[in-house]
């Protein structure tokens, strides 16, 4: 009987990866969306990327242990806001547990009801595509129905466990 190939064991700790993942620079988001009951929820996450132009997907992912997982999961609808670089605050904000997350966060309803952020760089509005469990994450896929952006805005990017400003080279 033949066995599919399979990758071998790490040669590396946890820890050591998590500080080579590091090492790329990302844009840092919140994804927001509102639960059966019209509940807001938002999270941030610097786990965002394009998938296709045609049609327009993009991909972020969830750890299945976080509490707004059965809300992103059997939700229909949610939004990425890409962060300005003088919305540091917000990000920190949407990544502390057990606050009001939305407390004093000004925002407007989306077409298809979920948060879209004000101040946010470019926000992308999703009809929830797909779902696909890898590891200790989802990936979700979302299905771009409306996508705006700002002009010349600076955004937000997180690299090494610091948030950074763009600099031109």
């Amino acid at each position: 009987m033949n066995h599919p190939p399979r990758a071998a064991a790490p040669t590396f700790s946890l820890p050591e990866f998590r500080q080579a993942l590091g090492m790329f620079a990302t844009g840092v988001t919140v994804v927001t969306a509102r639960d059966a009951d019209g509940r807001l929820v938002g999270l941030t996450a610097n786990s965002f990327n394009s998938v296709s132009l045609a049609p327009p997907l993009v991909l972020w992912s969830l750890s299945k242990r976080a509490g707004s997982m059965p809300v992103f999961a059997s939700g229909r609808h949610y939004a990425i806001n890409i962060l300005s670089a003088d919305q540091r605050s917000l990000a920190e904000q949407f990544a502390t547990k057990d606050i009001d997350r939305w407390a004093g966060v000004a925002f407007r309803e989306g077409v298809a009801g979920a948060p879209v952020l004000e101040g946010a760089v470019a926000v992308f509005e999703c009809f929830n595509r797909s779902r696909y469990e890898e590891g200790d994450h989802v990936i979700f896929v979302g299905e771009v129905e409306r996508c705006e952006r700002q002009v010349g805005a600076t955004p937000l990017i997180f690299h090494g466990g610091r948030y950074f400003t763009e600099l031109p080279l």
